[in-house]
């Protein structure tokens, strides 16, 4: 990897950090629960975003570069797997065993399908 690619994928990470922060507190300012919303959103829709990305690449309408500085930069930074770890476990601690259970595998399945979604989407437009 050259010194412009990973100083293009580390500014890219930092971006989708900040637009995750942003997104979470618009989010947070909107709506009035306990359940983690806007990490659930955030990572749908990262999800759905790096399956476009991935598929796309694949199909061979975006080059590697701009795949990885897209995808493992702006939407590496922006999802988070260890926040949502944290609130599936805060929400156990709180003895919401249900709420941590569906926040836990609803997440995950919502965003790989997501992810299928991005990824088929993709590979349509391009063919």
């Amino acid at each position: 990897m050259n010194p412009l690619l990973f100083l293009a994928i580390s500014m890219a990470g930092g971006a989708g950090a900040g637009v995750r922060f942003l997104v979470d507190a618009l989010i947070s300012k909107h709506t009035k629960t306990r359940f983690p919303l806007g990490t659930n959103i955030i990572n749908v829709s990262g999800s759905l975003l790096l399956g476009l990305v991935v598929g796309l690449a694949a199909a061979g309408a975006l080059a590697e570069p701009w795949a990885l500085v897209l995808g493992t930069g702006f939407l590496g930074g922006y999802t988070t797997f260890s926040t949502a770890s944290y609130e599936t476990l805060r929400l156990l601690a709180d003895g919401r065993r249900w709420t941590s259970a569906v926040n836990a595998l609803g997440m995950l399945m919502a965003s790989v399908v997501a992810a299928a979604l991005g990824l088929s989407a993709g590979m349509f437009f391009v063919h």
